[in-house]
């Protein structure tokens, strides 16, 4: 099976790179372009919940978290080529953290999607050679360089 590049770049920023805003823009592109897939839409908010917690804000992730676990959790154990049963078990533990955070405060930490299709662990080695970190990483969306005006 031959996999969506934007997925491939997704796991590669996801995993590789931890760079959560990018994933949210490659993988958003991919969901609208494949009909508004709630499968997708799951995947993306799971990035968007770390980001948002990375960033102090308990709220936005807690949310993300708890949006995510809800849909994931209706897919297959192994979907996308992905453990995806391992990854509904880790963001249900955050939400549920993320749920109680102001009585028990926790540290960040990172999620790795654990890739169980041999086809797609290639595909993405592959992709990774082509896709260059973003250093610094973005924090938000930005504008384009405005062009001289005469």
């Amino acid at each position: 099976m031959a996999y969506e590049p934007l997925y491939l770049a997704y796991l590669v920023y996801f995993n590789r790179d931890r760079d959560y805003f990018e994933c949210h823009e490659v993988l958003e592109e991919l969901w609208l372009a494949n009909d508004k897939d709630p499968l997708y839409k799951a995947l993306l908010q799971v990035a968007v919940g770390l980001y948002h917690f990375r960033n102090g804000n308990v709220r936005g992730g807690m949310i993300m978290m708890n949006r995510s676990h809800s849909v994931l959790g209706t897919y297959p154990g192994e979907t996308l080529g992905i453990n995806l049963a391992k990854l509904v078990q880790e963001v249900g533990l955050y939400a549920s953290q993320l749920n109680h955070y102001a009585e028990r405060p926790f540290a960040y930490y990172d999620l790795t999607i654990e890739v169980a299709d041999p086809a797609l662990a290639q595909e993405v080695e592959l992709a990774a050679s082509g896709i260059v970190p973003n250093r610094p990483q973005r924090r938000g969306p930005q504008r384009p360089a405005k062009g001289h005006r005469k």
